[in-house]
């Protein structure tokens, strides 16, 4: 089993049971609908404090319902979404980090794959880098966690324009992206992720690894990709797993991002099963629910 990892006055002790990640984004465009950004105001600046209100109440929910860590947001990841400026997303999540420290006593999670607005994130108080690139989008980033002790979430992807599908009820997806074999290709890149981690001096116990269900993978392949999740937690590192709401849940029970709730529990309850330490979802307290269960069957653990 691995090390726990110690985070200021934080222990997550690997194996003793699923910890919880509640999702905010601070996003107009978010694929599962739950942006908290509905208008241009929130965009100018207008209404500001309104923003952080509203992420602070959903925290509030999402901790009270069991969210162990906090992921912040400031850009849309879905197929299609239009990428912001560096200043953009940090003037939406910077103030919610900020306001998120002062009052949750959770860990505090940002979700990018920029180097700036990951060093601007860890000083306003984040603990963790969610990096759905795996540290090969911006070079800077590897360097940003090592200075600053930052524990970074390894995402693989092999997210593609030319393999995107829209579908205007279901959302994106992606199709006929090339694997030779699945596991091995994904287990592969998540490795050379890894490397450029210890290179630049991140240690291995603040290494996390997420297998990017929905990221380049066609539904078939994230399916896959959760049912065989144990070779992946096989590499040697702790695993994320994210498939809250996500298309590969929606083109198989033809639902839209807000009737896949269901689906979702059953992604969440075989991940845990086949190893998953951290899952990664929008509905917090039923997620947590479904963790607390499947622990009690997984790792029979009472509660």
């Amino acid at each position: 089993m691995y090390a726990p990892l110690v985070i200021q006055d934080h222990v997550l002790e690997w194996g003793a049971r699923t910890y919880v990640m509640g999702i905010l984004n601070i996003t107009p465009d978010s694929f599962s609908g739950d942006g908290l950004i509905s208008n241009q105001a929130f965009e100018s600046g207008e209404e500001e404090g309104r923003l952080v209100e509203a992420a602070l109440d959903q925290a509030r929910r999402f901790t009270a319902a069991g969210a162990d860590i906090l992921d912040v947001g400031g850009e849309s990841t879905r197929p299609g979404a239009l990428a912001v400026t560096v200043e953009t997303e940090k003037r939406r999540v910077l103030p919610v980090i900020r306001a998120l420290v002062k009052e949750c006593q959770v860990l505090i999670s940002i979700d990018t794959y920029r180097a700036e607005v990951a060093e601007a994130a860890v000083q306003a108080g984040a603990h963790i880098i969610n990096d759905v690139w795996g540290l090969h989008a911006d070079p800077n980033l590897a360097g940003v966690a090592a200075r600053h002790q930052a524990v970074v979430i390894l995402m693989h992807n092999r997210s593609s324009w030319a393999h995107a599908e829209i579908k205007e009820r279901l959302g994106g997806r992606y199709v006929g992206i090339p694997y030779e074999n699945l596991l091995k290709d994904v287990s592969r890149e998540l490795l050379e992720s890894v490397s450029i981690a210890l290179t630049a001096g991140i240690p291995p116990e603040h290494i996390i690894l997420d297998p990017g269900i929905g990221f380049g993978k066609s539904v078939e392949q994230n399916l896959e990709l959760v049912n065989r999740l144990d070779q992946i937690r096989a590499l040697g590192y702790p695993v994320l797993l994210g498939p809250s709401r996500k298309s590969f849940i929606g083109f198989t029970l033809n639902l839209p991002p807000d009737q896949r709730l269901e689906g979702t529990a059953a992604a969440v309850a075989i991940g845990i099963a086949r190893g998953a330490d951290i899952i990664r979802v929008h509905d917090v307290e039923t997620m947590s629910r479904v963790a607390r269960m499947s622990d009690a069957i997984v790792r029979k653990l009472a509660y």
